[in-house]
């Protein structure tokens, strides 16, 4: 007679639906874990990238940057956000050294947006010759209205509209490929940017670093070091840093929900085993020779289907970094490569791992039943959920609940960050997913209630059988709980968000009218063009940053907006706690509740942007809110910081219309934009930024895939196990047609099941964010998160789902029937 052992193995071929469904599962998931492991160690280094602007410059001195203060445990640094130009005095010194050419840098908007590139920039073209850029057609600029660009989108002779006026293009240079750049004569660009935080010097550099000495924060740059003068130097690192997060989200959600997925897999082809196991047990097998059998077998099919899955992340994973770079996600030179190791370990590891546990963990109650229990057990369900399933359930439950309560009390910011939004749901869907047995009988009775009473005996069938299964039911609405769960949550999330912050804005502003620039800032001469225009009451605010050293050791960066204080009462209505916001001075701060320091009255030590060191009285607090709640100074404390928004009110007996027109045209010359307050709230209304909505499309995506696949596996895994079932059906007078009808009728109560409880994860897990909402005191009207719900989104997902599911159970049933009702009635369920 064959051992225990050998007969398991056996069963790898004559059960071979159930084993391809494990398979399936694990490879799949394993491959997810390969890729996103990939992609994450392909995010811990990023490549040196050579000086791009000032490759032939000499030496570049730039002013201070950088604010850097001493603490207890090191210093702390942050980018200013006003640079300091180089000081006058050291200036004069590097002119007796040598040239010195000052660099201007501005954006530049075109007229008609189609007429060129969107990222245009300006420069003087004095420096053009340190990249080296070099004329390529044409020659170069010597009046106030000529140019000359970078490319061939632009021909010499040609008239461009820009924000800046209109100029005539009088030559061209080769692109570079690093920007696309708009050259002024000199003493242009000086009018349009007065404001120089570098400059090139031709000296040697150790005379020049003489000549800076006793200047805190000025650099002098030299070789590779010439690249932190170039915008952005850092943009590699922050590119990966970004990358880093969206792919450890990816990979922490992939995780889950491969191990949620392959564990409910394994789960469910042991439990459908239960017969073959009640048999051996008559036969004289022990609770420990079928425990061995079952690790056995999955160590066969969770070994294998783990190296094949290894294997298919390695080819997968090329096409996730393509994905990546043309979404804009990762800059162009971004490759996912193979060269490390341990995601391939630890994604084999993890896969073979959860098999084991898995089938262990469900093989446990058939290995403890007697065998006359057994036998009884495997035709139905009669108790679904074990103490061990209920006590864990539970305790998630339990643990989701008080893990919400702790945020709520103690940091309820924290709660709206992406990554702890995205990662929330996880502990919901596993609680609801181990209690769904005791959900699956009265809500597959409640969704069939109509249908079972209706004429005919399909939709009765219908509620039987899927009441009846549960364990069944409850192993296929898993995929559809973690789908609907996971979209309704991530997209409802930010759909909330976005929803609160528009309400804010709303219930601040109180202009008539808003006037934006067309790109930068507004030069002096539009600020009283527009002051000028009668019945208007101007508020001209600049966009800042204060810094401030919280518990001694952290340097925070704060949003500020700079304005004039009774200008700022008469356009806004800022949401404070406590103060006024008339008692803004220049020796004044308004700060939010999130400061470590926020008691009206009380001194705060800050730095201001561009690095000033200050210590301001609180003028008045704000609530924390969603996060936007900045503070606010008084235009003397954000030296350096240009006008970028002008909000307008009516002074008493202006003429609406009248005012609008008067400050139309006084915007005309600068092409800056004038709008209602309306539209101006329309126009600005929070939006889910591109790059964050790939990454919660890449997030959805992998798992929506995952569990796509997996639904179908496990339909058909569920489908070749009714056999039996099927023929007596057959036998007892229904036909072809009908079986096949009752069996997708099933797939869609099912379905249906699923999507009920994954609603149910995604109403839990907005409440928690309208509860953080309300602690922020954001306005009320967001208490009703639902109805910010992607209703389409899980629409779509739901029904992509259903045809899933019906297909995955129609199409095996199909064949199934093909053979004789007699036939299939002696085959072994």
């Amino acid at each position: 007679m064959l051992s225990v052992a050998r007969y398991g193995l056996h069963t790898l071929r004559t059960r071979w639906v159930t084993f391809a469904g494990s398979f399936v599962a694990l490879c799949l998931g394993v491959g997810l874990l390969t890729v996103t492991g990939l992609a994450l160690a392909s995010t811990l280094d990023a490549p040196r990238r050579a000086p791009e602007r000032f490759a032939a410059a000499p030496v570049v001195v730039r002013g201070a940057d950088t604010l850097r203060v001493a603490t207890p445990i090191g210093t702390r640094a942050q980018k200013l956000a006003q640079p300091r130009a180089v000081p006058a005095a050291a200036v004069a010194a590097l002119r007796k050294l040598g040239r010195v050419t000052p660099d201007r840098t501005f954006a530049v908007r075109l007229a008609n947006a189609g007429n060129g590139p969107g990222d245009l920039v300006g420069h003087p073209w004095s420096v053009a010759a340190f990249a080296p850029y070099e004329i390529a057609s044409g020659r170069a600029p010597r009046t106030a209205r000529e140019v000359v660009t970078t490319g061939t989108w632009a021909k010499p002779g040609r008239t461009l509209g820009t924000d800046r006026g209109d100029v005539t293009v009088v030559g061209t240079v080769a692109d570079r490929g690093f920007e696309h750049a708009v050259f002024y004569t000199d003493a242009r660009a000086a009018r349009l940017a007065p404001h120089s935080t570098q400059l090139v010097v031709a000296a040697a550099a150790p005379a020049v670093r003489n000549a800076v000495r006793g200047n805190p924060g000025v650099r002098v740059l030299t070789g590779a070091d010439r690249r932190f003068a170039d915008p952005d130097p850092d943009r590699d690192r922050e590119a990966l840093n970004a990358l880093n997060a969206l792919f450890g989200t990816a990979g922490g959600v992939a995780a889950f929900v491969s191990v949620f997925v392959v564990a409910s897999t394994f789960a469910f082809a042991v439990a459908q085993r239960r017969r073959e196991f009640g048999l051996l047990r008559i036969a004289g097998a022990t609770p420990g020779q079928l425990r061995r059998t079952v690790v056995a077998e999955a160590l066969l099919v969770g070994g294998l289907a783990s190296a094949v899955g290894c294997v298919l992340g390695r080819y997968g994973a090329p096409g996730l970094a393509r994905w990546t770079v043309d979404g804009g996600l990762a800059p162009g030179w971004f490759r996912i490569g193979d060269g490390h190791r341990w995601p391939y370990c630890a994604a084999f590891a993890t896969g073979l791992l959860v098999a084991l546990c898995g089938a262990a963990a469900a093989s446990w109650r058939a290995g403890r039943t007697g065998p006359a229990e057994a036998l009884r057990e495997a035709a139905v369900d009669d108790r679904p959920m074990t103490a061990g399933r209920r006590l864990s359930g539970g305790v998630l439950l339990l643990t989701a609940a008080v893990l919400l309560f702790l945020a709520l009390l103690h940091d309820p910011g924290g709660l709206l960050h992406r990554k702890s939004y995205v990662s929330r749901p996880m502990l919901l869907i596993t609680a609801v997913a181990l209690l769904a047995p005791v959900l699956v009988r009265p809500l597959t009775r409640l969704l069939t209630w109509v249908p079972a009473r209706l004429p005919g005996a399909g939709g009765m069938l219908v509620r039987e059988n899927a009441a009846a299964g549960v364990r069944r039911t409850a192993a296929v609405a898993a995929p559809v709980l973690v789908t609907v769960a996971l979209t309704g949550s991530l997209l409802g999330t930010a759909a909330t968000l976005n929803a609160a912050r528009a309400v804010e804005t709303r219930d601040r502003t109180t202009a008539a009218f808003v006037v934006t620039p067309a790109a930068g800032g507004f030069a002096e001469t539009t600020l009283s063009a527009l002051r000028s225009v009668p019945g208007a009451e101007l508020s001209a605010t600049s966009a800042s940053a204060v810094y401030v050293l919280e518990d001694g050791v952290a340097l925070i960066r704060s949003a500020a907006r700079a304005a004039d204080p009774a200008a700022l009462e008469a356009t806004t209505r800022l949401p404070l706690v406590s103060g006024r916001t008339t008692g803004l001075d220049d020796d004044s701060i308004i700060v939010n509740e999130e400061w470590e320091n926020h008691t009206v009255g009380e001194r705060v030590r800050v730095w201001l942007g561009d690095g000033t060191r200050r210590t301001l009285r609180i003028a008045a607090v704000m609530p924390t809110g969603t996060g936007d709640n900045g503070a606010y100074v008084t235009p003397a404390n954000a030296p350096g910081a240009a006008v970028d928004r002008v909000d307008v009110a009516l002074r008493p007996g202006a003429d609406a219309s009248t005012v609008a027109a008067g400050l139309r045209a006084a915007a005309r010359t600068s092409g800056a934009h004038v709008l209602t307050r309306d539209r101006w709230i329309a126009e600005t209304y929070p939006e889910t930024d591109r790059t964050t909505r790939l990454g919660l499309l890449l997030v959805l995506g992998i798992a929506l895939l995952y569990t796509g696949i997996s639904l179908v596996n496990t339909m058909v895994m569920a489908t070749s196990d009714r056999v039996r079932e099927l023929a007596a059906l057959r036998l007892a007078g229904a036909g072809r047609r009908q079986v096949l009808r009752l069996v997708g009728a099933e797939a869609l109560t099912v379905v249906a099941v699923g999507a009920v409880l994954g609603l149910l994860v995604t109403a839990l897990d907005l409440a928690g964010v309208a509860a953080a909402l309300h602690a922020l005191s954001v306005p009320a009207a967001l208490t009703l998160p639902w109805t910010t719900l992607p209703w389409a989104a899980l629409a779509v997902t739901t029904a992509g789902c259903a045809a899933l599911a019906v297909l995955a159970s129609v199409v095996p049933a199909a064949l199934t029937l093909r053979h004789r009702a007699v036939d299939l009635a002696g085959v072994r369920a």
